[in-house]
C-alpha cells in the first residue's frame, strides 16, 4: 500500500475518525484507524457502537487497507512538518512514514480483523442544511438523559412528517424541542431515536453553511452523511415519551423577557450555589419584575429582572442549572415563559413567530411550600 497526501487533510481525516475509535476493546484492531486505498483514500474508525469514515483525496500508487494504532498514528501526522506525507507498506505491515526531513516506522494490524461497518439500507431519507442539522442537535442535546436504565431517553426523537423536521430531548426534568420546515422529504412521515452520543459527533463534523447533510433510516442503523463523512450508529429502540401530551399548553400565566436579562440574573444568584452547596433558585414573577434569590450555607443572594406582563406573585423553585440551560440554548433574544402553580413545569416559547423551539422546565418543590 502506498500513497501520497497533504498533511493537513490526512490530520483531519484522522482526528475525524478516532472519535469512534474504542478506547479499549477485546478486538485489538478496534483500537486502530483502518486505512483503505483504493481509488480514493478512506479513513474509518469504529466502537461497535458508532463508526465514522471519512475520503481524502490522495495519489495512490499502490492499492491495500490495514490498521494503524490511533494515537500513535494521529500524533505522528500531527507531529510531522506541513508538507506531502508519503506512506508505505510491506507485505509484512511495516509501515514506513516521511514528510520532509521527518521519518517513522511503526507496525500495522492486518484489515482482516476489522469489524466491517453496517450497511444501512435506504428506507427512508431526509436532507437538511449542514448548519440546521447542527444547531438543532445543539439546541436539544443538553436535555439528552444520561440515565442508562431507561437507554431510550439517552437519545434524541427525530420526527418527520411531510414538510417539517421536529428534534426532542428529554432527562426527566426537563425537555428541549426544536423544529424546522423541510423540503424535498423522502418516502412520508417516519421517526427513530438517535444516541445522543452519535449525535454529539454529528454536531462536530457538520459545518456552518448551507451545504447538505443526508439521513438516512435503515432498519437498525442510521446513516448521517455529511459532506466526504459518513457516521453509522444504532438506532435506540423502545417507547420514547409522549412528549405533546406532556407540555402542558394552557397556563394561565405568560411573561415576556429578555433572554440574556434572565440568564444574567440567574447567573449572579447561582455564584453561591455549588456541588457541595446545592439549592434551588427561587423566582417571585410580579407585575414587571420577576426577584430571583437562593440561599445556602455559602450566603444569601438576590438579583431582580425587568419582565412584561404580570406573575400575579407565583413563587416557583428551579434548578438553576436546567433553567439557565433552557434559556442559553433558547435561540431568540426574548423569551415567553407560560407558568401556573409553583409545581406545574415552566414552558419557554419564542415570544413571536412560529413556534420553532420549546423547553420545558420542572420545578423543584421549596422548602417553605
Amino acid at each position: 500500500m502506498k500513497f501520497s497526501c497533504e498533511k493537513i487533510l490526512l490530520q483531519s481525516a484522522v482526528a475525524i475518525a478516532s472519535r469512534t475509535v474504542a478506547a479499549k476493546s477485546t478486538i485489538p484492531a478496534l483500537e486502530g484507524i483502518l486505512l483503505q486505498a483504493e481509488n480514493s483514500l478512506t479513513v474509518s474508525g469504529y466502537n461497535m457502537q458508532t463508526g465514522i469514515r471519512t475520503t481524502l483525496d490522495a495519489g495512490i500508487t499502490e492499492t491495500g487497507a490495514l490498521v494503524l494504532p490511533a494515537r500513535l498514528f494521529g500524533e505522528i501526522i500531527r507531529r510531522m512538518p506541513d508538507d506531502i506525507i508519503t506512506f508505505a507498506s510491506d507485505n509484512g505491515l511495516n509501515v514506513r512514514l516521511t514528510c520532509g526531513d521527518a521519518a517513522y516506522n511503526i507496525t500495522a494490524l492486518s484489515a482482516d480483523d476489522y469489524p466491517e461497518l453496517p450497511e444501512v439500507e435506504d428506507q427512508y431519507s431526509i436532507r437538511i442544511q449542514q448548519q440546521t442539522l447542527r444547531s438543532m442537535i445543539g439546541e436539544t442535546s443538553f436535555a439528552v438523559s444520561s440515565d442508562e436504565a431507561r437507554p431510550i431517553h439517552t437519545g434524541s426523537l427525530f420526527e418527520i412528517n411531510e414538510d417539517s423536521l421536529t428534534v426532542v430531548s428529554v432527562d426527566g426534568f426537563r425537555l428541549a424541542l426544536r423544529r424546522e420546515h423541510l423540503d424535498g422529504i423522502k418516502g412520508g412521515a417516519f421517526h427513530f431515536v438517535a444516541p445522543g452520543t452519535a449525535l454529539n459527533e454529528v454536531e462536530k463534523i457538520c459545518s456552518d453553511t448551507e451545504e447538505e447533510a443526508v439521513i438516512t433510516l435503515g432498519s437498525r442503523h442510521l446513516l448521517f452523511e455529511v459532506g466526504p463523512t459518513q457516521l453509522i450508529c444504532r438506532r435506540l429502540e423502545g417507547e420514547f415519551l409522549d412528549y405533546k401530551a406532556a407540555i402542558p399548553r394552557t397556563n394561565p400565566i405568560a411573561i415576556t423577557a429578555g433572554t440574556k436579562s434572565l440568564i444574567t440574573s440567574i447567573d449572579r444568584v447561582s455564584v453561591v450555589i455549588s456541588e457541595k452547596q446545592k439549592s434551588p433558585i427561587q423566582c417571585v414573577f410580579n407585575a414587571g419584575s420577576v426577584t430571583i434569590s437562593a440561599k445556602t450555607a455559602s450566603g444569601e443572594a438576590r438579583d431582580v429582572c425587568t419582565i412584561d406582563g404580570d406573575g400575579n406573585g407565583l413563587t416557583i423553585g428551579f434548578n438553576n442549572r436546567y433553567l439557565m440551560d433552557a434559556l442559553k440554548y433558547a435561540p431568540a433574544d426574548s423569551v415567553r415563559l407560560e407558568l401556573n402553580t409553583g409545581i406545574s413545569p415552566c414552558v419557554i416559547l419564542p415570544t413571536e413567530g412560529e413556534e420553532r423551539f420549546l423547553y420545558m422546565v420542572l420545578p423543584v418543590r421549596l422548602k417553605n411550600s
